[in-house]
This record gives C-alpha cells, structure tokens and sequence, in this order.
C-alpha cells in the first residue's frame, strides 16, 4: 500500500488527538487495509475517523460510510432486537422457548428458557447435523436441523459460546414470535429511526458492494498462528489446536458448522452470503451507524422521539448474568448479560457495566452507560487474536482521553 493510501480521514473533538494518534498507527503500523472508528459521547460525536482501502485490487478508498462484514458483531444487534421484544411484552425471558415454539422441546430442549439461549447457557452450544451456506437460501430457515439438536451439556448450568448455533436458533425463534426475520425489525425498528445508511442483517440488493475482507496470509499464518497453536497456552493457542486437532470439541463443533469450504471468511466476500441472512455472522455495517446505535445504548436509549430500550432494560444489561473464567469454546474468561457480551475491565473499557459485542478479525462495538461511550470500529484486514490489539488501542486511547 502506497503512504498516501493510508491518510486519515474525519476528524476527532478537542481532547481525543490520541484517538487519531492510535488510528494513524493502526494505519502506518499495524497491517491495516482499511477501517473506521467513530465514537459518541453523551450523544454527542467525538471521533469520526476512517482511512486505507475498501478494496486492494482496485484501490477504492474508504469512505466514511463503508461498510463491512463485522461477523460476531451482529450477535449485539441481534441482542438489541430480543430486548425490544421483552419491552414490548412480546417475550418473557423466563418461560420457555417451547411455550412459543412448540416443535423447539424436541429432544430434551422442553425446559430451556430465552433467557438461557441469549446468555449461552441453554447447551445449545453447537448444530451437529452439517450444514452447508446453501441450506439457508432462500429463507434462511434450517428448522429441522434446529429441532434435531439436543442439548450438549445441561441446560441452565454451563456457559459454553454458541459461535453459530446462537444465529440460528435465535433467527427461528423470533420468527415464531413475531412473524418476520430479524433483519427485518432491524431495518424497521431500528436502522429507520435512526436515519442509518450503513447496517444490515440481509443486505439489501441496491446496497453498496462491501469493502473486501482479507484475512491471514500464508506467511503470517507460518509465522504467527502456527506457533501460538503449537506451543502457547493462550486462549488463542488453546482454541487453535481444537480446531486442528480435536474434532468432537466443543470448540470445534461449535465453529465449524456450518461450513464454509475452503475458501473460509472469505466466503463473507460473494454477495449472495451477504443478502440471505445469517444473524451470527454477516451483519454489514459501517463504524459510524454501529457506533451510532451503541451511542443510544449508552446515553439513555434515546435519540430525538426513538427509544431503543428503557431505562430499566439498559440497567439490567450493565449487570453480569453469565460469567466464565473459562469459556470451554475460547477458552478465555467472558460473560454474557441477554446475548451482549461482557468482558473484563482490562479489555476494552474500565467499567464492567459497558456491554457489546466483538466480531472475528477485531470489528467491535460497544456502549458503556457509566461515562456515556458509544464505541464502533470495523475493518477489513482480519486480526487473528479473540481480541485485536488495533480495536484494543483505539478503545484504550479513548478512555484515556476521558482520564486527562
């Protein structure tokens, strides 16, 4: 990449020059093609920044409104969603899925509570029966396959990741409750209201073609992956060498299926992949409508006469409901409070109240209620750490931005 290739764009409010610091260093340093970080602050933005390429093969810049696919990231949308559902007295937490879902208590499931599923405890941690990507078009539905399932370890008593399983099962059960897709309340509900340009479960076929992804090359797989597999006990060593080397993990099972052939993330780069939706995984969205959304979150839950979630619901979410030291899918401490995730004070915020979700390859977004922070980034060369340092540094620039 050319110099001027990585240039910063936007602009940052007084007091958070070291967020665009932390940026241009991403940018100059850090092996990022292109990416964005936009932050608010009680409502109001602060950082709203973005650089590199969209595209290499083409050189089509970044623009302050690219978007692109955030993976797990679109686990908290989905998130936001069911919490609407539980304001709107559609769904109660605590009684079970097969109150609304009857076919769901199949094979030992009959006692498995929402509340459950969104907090990673229902033991519907993994779909063994394979699946392909062509068995969600056209409707995305692989009912069968959901209601095959049986739980994988006890419901209600272990937290264990449900990487994809939690789409899935999650997808089908808001269709019995109200009828229509997930992404379908996101672009009514919320992305509408907003005023959004840039975020989708289901991308739209007008939409604007994504920035393309690029994960790990060859010689950074050799250099870095392969020896944090063979010889680290980190959560990423630990998470490797399941999925190398121990098919019948929890780990494995939960990540591999559906499968995505040889091509892998890359997958996520053919549109067709993009337009059905895929509620796990392939939510599209630039750092400026996911910060935006997360900025609500964090500053009350409303913005103009749009209220996402209530006082109530908000202070409930700031609270851990679930908590691992170890995750027996990434085998590293996390939480999980109504499908947000919930990390550790030394990870991206000082306040354990902040909630949000990180997606595979760094993308995050996140609010914290305490000082008011709505955080989105998102970028297009993918990290291979459970935790980029690049989102890392952008979010600690910005706490320490707070602190001086």
């Amino acid at each position: 990449m050319r110099k001027d290739q990585t240039a910063t764009q936007g602009w940052v409010a007084d007091g958070f020059e070291p967020v665009r610091k932390a940026f241009q260093d991403n940018m100059l340093h850090a092996g990022e093609v292109g990416a964005a970080c936009t932050v608010y602050l009680k409502g109001e933005r602060v950082v709203h920044l973005w650089g590199g390429l969209a595209d290499q093969g083409s050189s089509t810049p970044w623009t302050e409104h690219t978007a692109v696919p955030a993976f797990s990231v679109s686990k908290g949308l989905v998130a936001l969603c069911f919490n609407m559902l539980v304001e709107r007295k559609v769904l109660d937490l605590d009684t079970p899925i097969a109150t609304y879902w009857p076919a769901f208590a199949a094979n030992g499931k009959e006692g498995i509570t929402t509340r459950m599923l969104l907090n990673h405890r229902a033991g519907l941690t993994c779909v063994d029966t394979p699946i392909t990507l062509n068995d969600f078009y056209p409707t995305g539905s692989v009912n069968a396959q959901l209601i095959a399932q049986h739980p994988v370890t006890p419901p209600g008593q272990e937290q264990a990741y449900a990487a994809t399983a939690f789409g899935m099962f999650t997808q089908a059960l808001f269709r019995e409750l109200t009828g229509e897709s997930l992404g379908s309340f996101l672009a009514r509900e919320i992305v509408a209201p907003l005023g959004l340009k840039s975020l989708w479960i289901g991308l739209p076929s007008d939409a604007p073609q994504p920035a393309t992804l690029y994960p790990s090359s060859a010689k950074r797989v050799l250099r870095e992956i392969v020896p944090e597999a063979l010889t680290k006990n980190s959560p990423e060593g630990r998470l490797f060498r399941r999925l190398a080397f121990v098919p019948r993990s929890l780990s494995y099972r939960a990540v591999r299926n559906p499968d995505l052939g040889r091509r892998g993330l890359e997958m996520l780069n053919q549109r067709r992949n993009l337009e059905v939706e895929l509620p796990w995984m392939n939510g599209v969205t630039s750092a400026a409508d996911l910060a935006t959304v997360y900025g609500v979150l964090g500053n009350g839950g409303q913005l103009g006469r749009t209220r996402l979630l209530s006082d109530d619901s908000i202070s409930e979410l700031c609270g851990r409901q679930s908590w691992s030291d170890r995750d027996p899918v990434v085998h590293k401490n996390i939480g999980f409070t109504l499908g947000f995730c919930k990390e550790d004070p030394d990870v991206y915020s000082p306040n354990t109240e902040s909630f949000g979700h990180t997606g595979t390859g760094g993308s995050i977004g996140f609010a914290d209620p305490v000082t008011g922070i709505g955080f989105g980034y998102v970028m297009n060369r993918l990290d291979w750490r459970l935790r980029s340092p690049r989102a890392l540094r952008l979010a600690h620039a910005v706490y320490a931005c707070l602190n001086t």
